[in-house]
């Protein structure tokens, strides 16, 4: 008896630990931000709102973000759903290696996508100039524009997009186009008549979260727009900080509501729209059989490696020959091309490599926090159903769904002062990083932890809970080692998403406290193109290098904790 009550305190105490922690990493700086738009300085006041919502300003960036949020996510859905029909339905080959690359530049940061987009059309570009084609120096790059933006937003989410509705032709009942079929109906009217209304919840979900990324992604915006002084609510609030520092918390704690309040009704139209019919499927079976293309194959695939070398291979190809020219505008050749600017960036330049230890050391921390959260936190919400884990669960996902410069100005409101008892400050220190970092990225473990533990079986771990064995005790020796792979591998998710971010860390940076990201862009800000793309060329690499380990140990892993894996 005495044993019992030994673990019921132990169970207690970890479950508190683990709702404490989430609450303070999701409700707390939510709250803050909050408080700081109704009540700055601890008084009721409406000056910071109607100074933010009364600058014409503020309603041209809501504008610009509308616009290309709009515009980006339909590309990204017109795009991912096209190429997921044509993976899952069809029976192309080297559909493995196709999936790889086609998800590649989710995986790769946004301002390195920008990046490589603007040296591959740059009248600089040493490509254009090696095929010829560059147009004279001085001439715009049409990239900095509406469309630019409109274009890589949606070559950069096209792959989520791609990823979710997949995940649902996986799901596709092989009785149902089979029945189509058979009685006579043609594979376009069973496309159009059957599997595209049961795809209709994946698309609608796919459309909420590729237009919540779009709005706001911070990365592609500031590169394409800010030169041509084309801003969006992500880009105004940086602008704003930039300028007048903490006295304009208040104001762009507003502008910060503004997007959350542009995402969330996003996602309130997407759940309007999905609950409007019954996509209910009552059976469930082996996936539909691929449709044969016969002769069509070989063009199909020939389209679908073209659409890879457009939306990957060329861009990467730029970026890593403006990287080998050793200034703006000089032609690569045998005789100018150089390594020596990846050597500056290395060894040379203090922010550089600075940043580099620091990117490393916050997405490995970050990586390591979320593992052994998870663990707990998945068991909690899968098998420890309660009232309350629901809520834990929200809680958890919410710094992730929201755009990240919200949880940015929420986590400088926290920090902006010591913390209460302790009186530690960590504003304007790596630390404010880190924090953010571990409220935005636990989800990216916890979403595989709970996929783990929905594949694998109980009975070891309530044989243990009927011998006597503590919550803890089952913890460490059964739950972890059953879900260590897919958590695992959730923590790679989080090093690749980390190491490179840029829309927390460029509102949250200080001198010394530089990431990857902050100086990619400070470098394309200062016109050091070749700086910055050899710095954006490492990062590829480093990518490319842990998606194909990672692949290495797929066949270990639970289905869907890989987005890449076929």
């Amino acid at each position: 008896m005495p044993n019992s009550k030994r673990h019921q305190g132990h169970d207690a105490a970890l479950i508190a630990t683990v709702a404490v922690v989430v609450a303070a990493l999701s409700i707390l700086p939510m709250f803050r931000l909050s408080l700081e738009i109704i009540a700055p300085q601890g008084r009721f006041s409406t000056i910071a709102l109607q100074s933010a919502l009364s600058s014409s300003a503020t309603w041209i960036a809501t504008w610009h973000s509308l616009q290309v949020g709009i515009g980006g996510t339909l590309l990204a859905v017109i795009l991912g759903t096209s190429v997921a029909l044509l993976v899952s339905l069809t029976d192309i080959r080297l559909r493995s290696a196709f999936v790889l690359l086609f998800v590649a530049p989710l995986l790769i940061a946004p301002q390195v996508t920008a990046l490589a987009w603007l040296q591959l059309f740059g009248p600089a570009s040493p490509f254009l100039k090696l095929i010829g084609l560059a147009p004279p120096l001085g001439s715009p790059n049409p990239l900095y524009s509406t469309e630019g933006i409109i274009l890589l937003l949606g070559v950069q989410y096209a792959p989520l997009v791609f990823l979710i509705v997949r995940a649902g032709l996986r799901k596709l009942p092989r009785e149902l186009v089979e029945a189509g079929l058979s009685s006579g109906a043609g594979k376009w009217m069973v496309l159009r008549t059957i599997i595209l209304p049961l795809m209709t919840p994946s698309i609608i979900g796919a459309t909420a979260l590729a237009f919540v990324s779009c709005v706001g992604n911070f990365g592609i915006p500031a590169f394409l727009g800010i030169p041509a002084n084309y801003l969006v609510l992500p880009t105004l609030i940086y602008q704003r900080l930039a300028g007048a520092g903490p006295s304009a918390l208040s104001e762009v704690a507003v502008l910060s509501m503004l997007i959350g309040i542009i995402a969330m009704a996003g996602i309130f139209a997407q759940d309007y729209a999905a609950r409007r019919r019954d996509y209910r499927i009552v059976s469930t079976s082996l996936p539909a059989a691929p449709f044969a293309l016969g002769r069509a194959r070989i063009m199909v695939e020939v389209l679908i490696w073209l659409l890879i070398l457009l939306m990957l291979v060329l861009p990467l190809l730029g970026l890593l020959l403006t990287a080998l020219v050793p200034a703006y505008g000089v032609p690569l050749n045998v005789q100018t091309a150089t390594l020596a600017n990846f050597k500056f960036i290395l060894f040379e330049h203090g922010s550089a490599s600075r940043a580099f230890a620091n990117s490393i050391g916050l997405a490995l921390a970050a990586a390591a926090f979320a593992v052994l959260l998870a663990v707990p936190l998945g068991y909690l919400i899968t098998w420890r159903k309660r009232w309350w884990t629901k809520f834990l669960n929200l809680s958890a996902e919410l710094p992730y769904a929201l755009p990240g410069v919200v949880l940015a100005i929420a986590s400088l409101l926290l920090f902006l002062k010591p913390m209460p008892v302790v009186g530690l400050q960590i504003y304007n220190t790596i630390w404010i990083i880190l924090y953010a970092y571990l409220a935005r990225f636990l989800v990216l473990a916890l979403r595989p932890t709970i996929t783990g533990l929905h594949q694998i079986d109980r009975a070891l771990e309530e044989a243990a809970q009927v011998a006597g064995a503590g919550l803890m005790r089952r913890m460490r020796t059964i739950i972890f080692p059953l879900v260590a792979p897919a958590t695992l591998a959730g923590g790679v998710l989080i090093f690749m998403t980390a190491f490179s971010e840029l829309t927390v860390s460029a509102l949250l940076w200080a001198s010394g406290s530089e990431t990857i990201g902050v100086v990619i862009f400070s470098f394309e800000q200062g016109g050091d193109s070749s700086y910055a793309a050899a710095i954006s060329v490492l990062v590829v690499a480093i990518t490319f290098i842990l998606m194909l380990t990672t692949n290495m140990f797929s066949r270990h892993l639970p289905s869907g904790v890989l987005p890449w894996r076929d």
